[in-house]
């Protein structure tokens, strides 16, 4: 299990997600040999046409047959080359609009963000302090007073980043920033199987879940999931499928006990969901009951198809999809077959959500 840290005034998350892979290793051998000088040789040309990116012998080779299974490694590479352009673009925004403002005011472009934007020191509250905390899930019993000073640092410059960004803002009615680069979208056909589905058959949105009832970030999004329930209601259909990892003895087992409450009631399967992440450190078989019981299932029948592995090849099929699908990590959703991973709070989700269902209009 990871922490959020602060370094450098930025949260840095260890962990946003359970991963499949614990540990990968790639070990490059140098020794003075003749092999060890020999090279491919390979010449760089004008593609012969859109989507060739390379021809082995007679054989063109496309952008889809290069990236493979690995389209979602990629697809995070070229996420993460958007957010580092927009990381610079808002800095040059900064820059460039309220530089333009410090120059007629005859001030420095810091002293005029700390006089005329920011306008003095920003208090943090203890309230807003512990509702910090609470929200990234931080134990209190591993902070200490300079990690307390390093957080209410962090928050202090939140806030100045807000009255920055809400300056810009301001400034940018009056001249819109033009961009020429687009937030790149990958969209994966996901097949909801049989899995315990909320929400209406006709929704304009479907979320597909992957998940982990032992995973501590699927946990989070347990959390986020119900607040999307909340927020959109019929408007989005979310669909739960298993993703048991190896290093998590009783994920596997609370799956197959979750669909066999989810065959009595999947009204019953969601209380159980909600009760099982909310007390992930116990999901022995006395505790699966309990849960089974607090949901509201027949616990008789309950027992007897948790001991005839009922569910074992579905929760299999599940992971094997999952697989086949690239999924490497807990929690993975698929908003409309858009990829989302990871324990992101409810704002990630309604970007996506809120862009689908303007489309849907």
């Amino acid at each position: 299990m990871s922490y959020s840290v602060l370094r450098k005034n930025k949260v840095l998350s260890l962990g946003v997600f359970c991963t499949l892979s614990l540990a990968l290793g790639v070990f490059f051998i140098s020794a003075c040999s003749e092999s060890a000088k020999a090279k491919i040789k390979m010449v760089t040309k004008q593609a012969p046409r859109p989507g060739v990116v390379a021809k082995i012998g007679n054989e063109e080779i496309t952008y889809e047959a290069l990236i493979g299974d690995d389209k979602m490694d990629f697809f995070e590479l070229q996420k993460r080359e958007f957010e580092l352009k927009m990381e610079r673009l808002n800095k040059l925004m900064v820059e460039k609009l309220i530089g333009a403002e410090a120059k007629k005011a005859n001030l420095s472009l810091d002293e005029f963000i700390s006089k005329k934007v920011i306008g003095g020191d920003l208090k943090i509250s203890e309230k807003e302090y512990k509702n910090f905390v609470s929200e990234k899930h931080i134990p209190e019993a591993q902070i200490n007073a300079q990690i307390k000073e390093k957080i209410m640092a962090y928050l202090q410059n939140m806030k100045k980043e807000d009255k920055v960004k809400e300056y810009v803002a301001k400034l940018s009615d009056k001249s819109p920033i033009e961009v020429y680069f687009s937030k790149p979208k990958m969209v994966v056909p996901v097949d909801a199987g049989n899995g315990p589905t909320f929400g209406k058959a006709g929704a304009p949105v479907t979320i597909i879940e992957f998940s982990d009832f032992e995973c501590p970030f699927c946990s989070r999004a347990a959390e986020t999931v119900a607040q999307i329930k909340k927020k959109y209601g019929n408007k989005v259909k979310l669909t739960f499928r298993h993703f048991p990892l190896p290093m998590h003895p009783n994920a596997r087992p609370a799956s197959e006990a979750s669909m066999c409450i989810n065959e009595q009631s999947t009204d019953k399967f969601w209380k159980f969901h909600d009760l099982a992440f909310k007390n992930q450190t116990k999901l022995d078989k006395a505790a699966l009951e309990k849960y089974a019981k607090d949901a509201g299932a027949d616990v008789k029948k309950f027992n007897e198809c948790l001991a005839s592995k009922k569910f074992a090849d579905a929760i299999q099929k599940d992971m094997d999809y999952g697989s086949k699908l690239g999924v490497k990590s807990t929690p993975t959703f698929f908003i409309n077959g858009q990829l989302l991973s990871g324990a992101l709070p409810i704002e990630s989700f309604s970007e996506v959500i809120d862009d689908e269902l303007a489309e849907k209009k």
